[in-house]
């Protein structure tokens, strides 16, 4: 039976009410291989800057590390202790019109040639260099970044429309991560760099009432 644009709009605001930066996971629940494939799925559909999805995750499943990250992922711990499934993002580095990367995408990808005349690769470039002002490694990272945070918001809603619940991290310490994870071999940290930490799972507590402003208070209608 197919469902009305109404009984659409209840399902999804009722999943963004469910969703919450879950702090404490139930162990022993586990996510079904179907429903994480659905969440993975999600953030490989995400858009991105010119399609170029300077991105790539990690599914930690390991139990030795999962223990060592704790040491310089503070806000991870409740996570690693007990989420189903806990996942590292990483940024790709110095993504630019010539770089390996964009040529891959163009060739193996978007199944075109590649040509550093190319409208699409000189549209690139004046982007970063005068519309972005994405002139330096560091700028160029927080761009890629920045394309890894839709691809989190595509898996939390997924999730939560699942019924399955998240919390994403920011509390750990980058530098430290990156070496550990580049001493383990995960973690090539001349392509790549750590954005974020994701958990997912079963919350074991219900959650508070969320409190956010109102719409007139985030929202300007310019008539």
């Amino acid at each position: 039976m197919n469902r009305t644009k109404k009984e659409k709009r209840q399902e999804i605001l009722i999943a963004f009410e469910h969703r919450h930066a879950t702090k404490a996971f139930d162990p022993s629940k586990k996510i079904p291989t179907e429903d994480w494939e659905t969440i993975l799925e999600a953030a490989r559909l995400s858009p991105s800057s010119f399609g170029y999805e300077p991105w790539s995750f990690l599914l930690i499943e390991n139990t030795q590390i999962k223990e060592d990250l704790k040491e310089f992922s503070w806000g991870a711990v409740n996570s690693l202790n007990g989420a189903s499934h806990f996942v590292i993002a990483l940024a790709r580095k110095n993504v630019t019109a010539e770089s390996p990367h964009v040529k891959h995408m163009v060739e193996n990808v978007f199944g075109l040639p590649f040509s550093a005349d190319a409208p699409q690769t000189q549209m690139f470039k004046q982007f970063q260099a005068k519309d972005f002002d994405l002139n330096s490694e560091r700028s160029l990272f927080d761009w890629a970044s920045k394309q890894t945070y839709i691809a989190l918001a595509n898996m939390m809603t997924t999730a939560a429309l699942l019924e399955i619940d998240s919390c994403p991290i920011e509390g750990f310490n980058r530098a430290d991560v990156e070496t550990y994870l580049s001493k383990k071999g995960l973690l090539d940290t001349n392509e790549f760099g750590v954005s974020y930490m994701l958990g997912l799972g079963y919350r074991t507590k219900e959650i508070p009432l969320k409190k956010r402003q109102t719409t007139d208070e985030i929202l300007t209608v310019v008539e």
